[in-house]
Formats: C-alpha cells, structure tokens, sequence
C-alpha cells in the first residue's frame, strides 16, 4: 500500500468517522437498496425528517451520497459504487 501525506491521511480518518455513527450506517445501507427521499427513509429507520435530514447533511458533505430534486421532493442515493464496496468489505470483515 501507498504512503498517504498527512492531508490524505487526514481525509480518511474523516471518512472513516462518518461511518462511526450507526443512524448513517443505517442510512447507507437503505440507500444502497435505491433512491429514496427523507421521508421514506424516516419512515424505514422509525426516526423523525429532521434526525435524517441531518445525518444526510453529513453524508452528503463526505460525498457519501449525492441528491436529485423532483419537484420539492428530494431523493438520495449513493454517491458511487465505492460507498456499497465499503460497507460490504466491513460486513465481511466483522462476520469472518
């Protein structure tokens, strides 16, 4: 593996971080089966919008996720396919 200067390495501490935080974990894996706005996905985790809505601040701020409007809905969804990656290599890791 590559050596990281300290600002790479920095940057994935922070990104390790966010996934320290089980509601986002739960937000992720949601997210990793589609699209869905604040609302479903309140709905999904039996939390209130504005608990979602901040953690999805955060995982947007990450790049985590990326938000599309229709209308004055917004739906969320995974950033890319290296979010789903990461969180099916932790599952593995902590199940073997």
């Amino acid at each position: 593996m590559e050596c990281l200067d300290d600002d790479a390495m920095l940057e994935l501490a922070d990104l390790f971080k966010v996934f320290s935080d089980s509601t986002r974990v739960k937000i992720l894996y949601a997210l990793a089966d589609g699209e869905r706005c604040v609302r479903d996905i309140a709905e999904l985790l039996s939390m209130n919008l504005s608990a979602i809505s901040h953690q999805l601040r955060i995982l947007k701020q990450a790049k985590l996720v990326k938000n599309r409007k229709d209308g004055k809905t917004v739906f969320y969804s995974l950033a890319d396919d290296h979010v789903e990656s990461i969180l099916r290599i932790g599952m593995e890791h902590i199940l073997e």
